[in-house]
């Protein structure tokens, strides 16, 4: 399967799912795009041997519907079979999910359905959670809302600040979304649960 990536910044999750697409995995990355030209993991993608490409969302600003039809571009030429979304700070429309309906990942810092959105971490820790953790799930139009591909748990330990949460969060982000990749690769959309 053909893996086309999407980021905005430095792309730590994108490496994770780079590195892991490796050997006998049933899939390898043919792209990754960012929406503004300054992200990072475009080098790091270069640096792999990866065709990297960037969209810059600013001068489409109040215009979606124009920022995804450039985004869609170099999205077309590449024939993705699945699109990850790692990092990708845009909210993308009802049109662009239809476009490429079942074949977007993304992954989400809380235990979703719990806090989608921003603050995360802040919002579990607000809260009182004794738990919080990551989501891989498939994109829908509604925002983090798909059914969830899996899930891995961090506990809330007494001191933590968002950073320190959000810090553990990301090494299980690192395991659970080239876990959860490789089975959606091999066709096996069962939820993944990580400890």
């Amino acid at each position: 399967m053909r893996v086309a990536i999407l980021i905005s910044g430095g792309g730590s999750n994108m490496t994770a799912l780079v590195d892991s697409m490796v050997g006998d995995h049933p899939a390898r990355p043919c792209l990754v795009l960012a929406n503004d030209p300054r992200a990072g993991g475009l080098e790091t993608a270069r640096g792999r041997g990866i065709p990297a490409a960037a969209v810059d969302h600013r001068p489409f600003r109040g215009d979606r519907a124009a920022f995804e039809a450039a985004l869609s571009e170099p999205l077309e030429a590449a024939r993705p079979d699945l699109i990850c979304l790692a990092g990708f700070m845009r909210i993308l429309t009802g049109p662009f999910i239809d476009r490429w309906r079942g074949r977007i990942l993304n992954i989400h810092p809380s235990l979703l359905p719990k806090y989608r959105g921003l603050d995360t971490h802040a919002r579990a820790i607000a809260a009182g959670d004794a738990e919080a953790g990551c989501s891989v799930h498939e994109v829908t139009p509604e925002l983090d809302d798909g059914p969830v591909l899996g899930q891995a748990r961090v506990p809330v330990e007494p001191g933590d600040t968002a950073r320190s949460l959000a810090e553990r969060v990301l090494v299980m982000e690192h395991r659970l979304y080239p876990a959860v990749l490789r089975r959606v690769a091999e066709g096996d959309r069962r939820p993944l649960r990580l400890p």
